[in-house]
């Protein structure tokens, strides 16, 4: 599950006007030591999710507690034409709280008898290379591609492992290829710990290779389109395209609109299938508009799935759906589903808290195709509350508080019909060099 990586307004805000060419960014490296970072992000995660009307024999409530410690170190380039690095990752998450009669909120492993494993880690390098604006890498590292993005939603993220090509020599235009062979889960620390899941939540074996490759392009200030292929041996393909387009009315009003489209056919043995048995063979695309005045932001999204099978993703990296219904709970992703949703923001920096935000969203979908009718109908409510501490010592320490409520008479999210979900989230970012 994922909430959009590339929101609307942030993208929106970050494009810029596109020109011939931009200065190099390897003439400009100070050397290996002194371009290095050195970055840990402390998550402290409680879980809860109460599946409010499972039978007595299932699992009725999942809760869990912990630590994590997210190490991020990137080295600067050598100096010359081509200058060379390395990457490093290490990842730690401890057990706060938790045990055998409330585990499986994906926070920990499990082991052999049912129970949450009291720690667990995991570690990966990469080095790098660099020509003029563009970026060769190869080894461990997080992607945020529209078809091949690591999930980042409970104690740890994933991580993959593979070639990734980012090349910025064109102002405004980032071109992106990959070749990728290992994908690991978030609360796992072995190899190709994730796969794909059916609608019926079945797992499939991990990823064996994935290649992609596509670009954004900021046609204006407010302009920018993305393209994007790739290809999954033996789960599918997938295109992709998105147009994001900000236009501002005053100093403090603007409409945002996007639009993102996958278009998804098996491959190979295809082991990810429609539900009555056949190949993948689908359209998602969703819509959606924002309207900002002053501290206020409303949202509105339309999306929709047709053909064969749902919008699948998981094996191809658990943030895999830049879809504008994709949100806390459910991804309103079946066979034949059409959903809307209504959101509102506010920023209380306009009321004189800068750092204080809050979100409250609604989504509902209908005419899903799932086991034992056509018509399944699911429906989402979403609260988000965060602060984020803006000077003094602890500065950028942020907390959280994420509630969803989610239901289907029809059990269209893998079965469940009932769905009430808490997260409390504290973080605090360190940079030590």
């Amino acid at each position: 599950m994922r909430v959009m990586k590339w929101s609307m307004i942030a993208l929106a805000v970050a494009a810029g006007t596109s020109g011939l060419a931009v200065a190099s960014s390897q003439d400009e490296s100070k050397g290996f030591v002194d371009d290095s970072k050195l970055n840990v992000k402390l998550r402290n995660l409680y879980f809860s999710r109460d599946f409010r009307n499972n039978p007595s024999d299932e699992q009725s409530r999942r809760a869990e507690w912990g630590q994590g410690f997210i190490g991020t170190f990137e080295s600067g380039f050598t100096q010359g034409t081509v200058g060379v690095g390395v990457d490093a990752i290490g990842l730690l998450g401890i057990k706060l709280d938790g045990g055998r009669g409330t585990t499986n909120t994906g926070l920990f492993p499990v082991d052999s008898e049912g129970r949450p494993e009291d720690s667990y880690s995991k570690g990966y390098g990469a080095v790098k290379a660099r020509i003029s604006n563009t970026v060769l890498k190869f080894g461990g590292q997080f992607t945020s591609l529209p078809v091949f993005a690591t999930d980042d939603s409970r104690l740890l993220p994933e991580a993959a492992e593979g070639f990734l090509l980012t090349s910025k020599e064109i102002e405004g235009l980032e071109l992106n290829a990959g070749h990728f062979t290992r994908l690991d889960a978030q609360a796992q620390s072995y190899k190709d710990s994730i796969g794909g899941r059916n609608n019926l939540g079945i797992k499939n074996p991990g990823l064996t290779e994935a290649n992609v490759f596509g670009g954004t392009y900021a046609v204006t200030d407010g302009l920018s389109t993305s393209l994007y292929y790739s290809k999954v041996e033996d789960y599918w393909r997938k295109y992709y395209a998105n147009v994001n387009w900000a236009l501002p009315l005053s100093d403090k009003q603007g409409l945002v609109f996007d639009f993102n489209i996958y278009d998804t056919k098996s491959d190979g043995e295809g082991k990810v299938r429609a539900f009555d048995g056949d190949k993948l063979d689908n359209r998602a695309f969703s819509l959606s508009g924002a309207y900002n005045v002053g501290a206020h932001t409303f949202t509105l999204a339309y999306q929709k799935v047709t053909g064969d099978g749902d919008y699948a993703y998981g094996v191809d990296g658990g943030g895999t759906i830049f879809l504008a219904n994709s949100i806390a709970r459910s991804d309103f992703n079946a066979e034949g589903e059409k959903s809307w949703q209504a959101r509102y923001d506010l920023n209380f920096a306009e009321y004189g808290i800068p750092g204080l935000t809050f979100m409250t969203r609604y989504a509902r979908g209908t005419g899903a195709h799932v086991e034992g009718t056509t018509n399944g109908k699911e429906w989402e409510r979403d609260i988000d509350v965060k602060y984020v501490l803006q000077e003094g010592p602890a500065k950028d320490l942020s907390f959280r508080v994420r509630q969803a409520t989610y239901r289907s008479s029809d059990g269209v999210y893998y079965g469940s019909a009932s769905i009430d979900e808490l997260r409390l989230i504290v973080e605090y970012p360190l940079s030590i060099l």
